[in-house]
C-alpha cells in the first residue's frame, strides 16, 4: 500500500471511528440531562400535626427511582393540653380529671427514620408506597396531680416525669407532584408497637406520714394503665411511679413539601 493510500485510510478510519462516538455521546447526552431534572431531595411540613400543637418536619431523599430514605422530626413545646376545652367536656364534670387538664404540661419529642419503596410506574417520589419505619419517642408530662388522703383531708402531691418509647411499624401512603416543585404526601395509615418505660417523681411539701404513704402507694397503683405494669415506690420524701410495658400508636396526616 503507498504511503498516500495509508494515510488516506487513516484520516477516513479517524473520521468514521470520531463521528460514532460523537453519535454516543449525542445519544447519552439526553438521557443525562432527564437525570440532571429529577429532584431527589424533597422537605416537607405536616400541616394536620399544628392543630395538637405539634410541630412535625421530614426530609426525604431519592435513592433510585422506587426507593427513598427518609427522616421525620417531631416536637410539642412543654406547654398546656391541646383541645382543653375537648378534654373537659369528655371529663364529664370528673374533678380529678379536670384537675389535670387545668394543671398537668405536656411535651414531646421524636425521630422516625424510614425506608419507602414506590410501588406505581411514574417513581422518584410520586405514586403509592409501603414504608417501614422506626421511631424513638420521648414524652414528658409536668405537674401531674395525684390525689391523697392526709392527716388532714384531701391533699395533692405533683408528679413530673418522662416517657421513653422505642417502636417499630409499616406505613401506607401516596405522594403527588403539584407543579414542578411541591408535593402533597399524605399518611394514609401506619401503625407501630414497640417498648416504653419512665418515671414520674413527685416531692411533698412536708415529709409523707407512714399513713399517707400507703395511701399514695394505693392510689398509683390503682392507676388503669391500657398495657404494661406500673409500680409504685413511696418513703417519707418522695413519690415514684415507674413504668414499664409495651406501647403502641397510629400515623396519619397530611404533608406538603418542596422539592429541590
Amino acid at each position: 500500500m503507498h504511503l498516500k493510500s495509508f494515510v488516506v485510510l487513516s484520516i477516513m478510519c479517524l473520521l468514521v471511528f470520531n463521528s460514532g462516538i460523537a453519535q454516543d455521546l449525542s445519544s447519552e447526552k439526553p438521557d443525562k440531562e432527564k437525570k440532571e431534572k429529577v429532584k431527589m431531595n424533597v422537605f416537607k411540613v405536616n400541616l394536620t400535626s399544628l392543630a395538637l400543637n405539634n410541630f412535625s418536619f421530614q426530609y426525604e431523599r431519592m435513592l433510585s427511582k422506587s426507593v427513598s430514605a427518609s427522616l421525620g422530626v417531631r416536637f410539642m413545646p412543654l406547654g398546656k393540653p391541646p383541645l382543653q376545652s375537648t378534654l373537659k367536656s369528655i371529663a364529664d364534670g370528673d374533678s380529678a380529671i379536670e384537675r389535670i387538664v387545668n394543671d398537668a404540661s405536656i411535651g414531646n419529642f421524636a425521630l422516625t427514620p424510614e425506608l419507602r419503596f414506590y410501588v406505581g410506574r411514574k417513581g422518584y417520589g410520586r405514586g403509592f408506597y409501603v414504608a417501614p419505619f422506626y421511631r424513638y419517642a420521648k414524652f414528658k408530662l409536668n405537674s401531674l396531680p395525684l390525689e391523697y388522703d392526709g392527716n388532714a383531708g384531701k391533699k395533692i402531691v405533683n408528679l413530673s416525669g418522662d416517657i421513653t418509647a422505642n417502636t417499630g411499624g409499616l406505613l401506607f401512603g401516596a405522594q403527588w407532584f403539584l407543579g414542578k416543585s411541591i408535593t402533597l404526601d399524605w399518611w394514609i395509615l401506619g401503625a407501630h408497637y414497640g417498648k416504653s418505660n419512665g418515671t414520674f417523681t413527685g416531692i411533698p411539701s412536708t415529709p409523707f406520714t407512714q399513713t399517707e404513704q400507703a395511701d399514695i402507694k394505693q392510689e398509683i397503683e390503682d392507676i388503669d394503665l391500657p398495657a404494661g405494669k406500673i409500680t409504685a415506690v413511696v418513703t417519707s420524701n418522695s413519690a415514684k411511679a415507674i413504668i414499664d410495658g409495651p406501647w403502641a400508636g397510629l400515623r396519619g396526616g397530611i404533608t406538603f413539601g418542596i422539592r429541590f
